[in-house]
């Protein structure tokens, strides 16, 4: 049986988008039709995943302004993300995909951006039964966490930030 999942990679430990990014990669090696859309990262990002998604021909759209606990405009933040949502629900009921990702976006919900029983609602009645859903971050609501068929929660064991070893190219970005 082919059913489109909803999957959530959740928790406080590194991992959650990479998880996601396998699932891109395997999906592709498919042949699936894919789309990303991350709700954080600004759009003048050139991570790695970025640029390899470029190379690949997978569809990418950064709509954030940067890590929200670095914001200078919180209104500019949230008008980000809102406009991120806008671009999903479009991608999400066109049918032209087969995977989804949508990176970080459970801040959004969690920040009181989205109305998490709305997203909800909306998921339930537009997203075609055969596409795959992909959710990340931290702290995914209760809610979704019930709606959805696979959640993975990473949690941290060991870091090397804790080291005082900070992001690394092609590691962490």
């Amino acid at each position: 049986m082919k059913k489109g999942l909803l999957i959530v990679n959740t928790g406080d430990g590194k991992g959650k988008t990479t998880a996601a990014l396998g699932m891109v990669l395997r999906s592709w090696g498919r042949g699936f039709r894919i789309c990303v859309i991350q709700f954080i990262k600004a759009e003048t990002g050139q991570w790695g995943e970025i640029k390899a998604a470029k190379k690949l021909g997978i569809e990418w759209h950064a709509t954030g302004d940067g890590f929200t606990w670095t914001s200078k405009d919180m209104d500019e933040t949230t008008a980000c993300a809102l406009h991120g949502w806008e671009m999903a629900k479009e991608k999400i009921a066109s049918n032209q995909y087969d995977l989804i990702v949508l990176d970080e976006f459970t801040y959004a919900l969690q920040f009181g951006w989205l109305n998490t029983s709305e997203v909800l609602e909306w998921l339930r009645l537009n997203r075609p039964p055969s596409l795959h859903l992909v959710i990340t971050g931290r702290s995914a609501p209760e809610a979704l966490i019930e709606q959805a068929d696979l959640v993975t929660d990473m949690q941290p064991i060991k870091h090397p930030f804790d080291q005082g070893i900070l992001a690394q190219p092609g590691i962490e970005f």
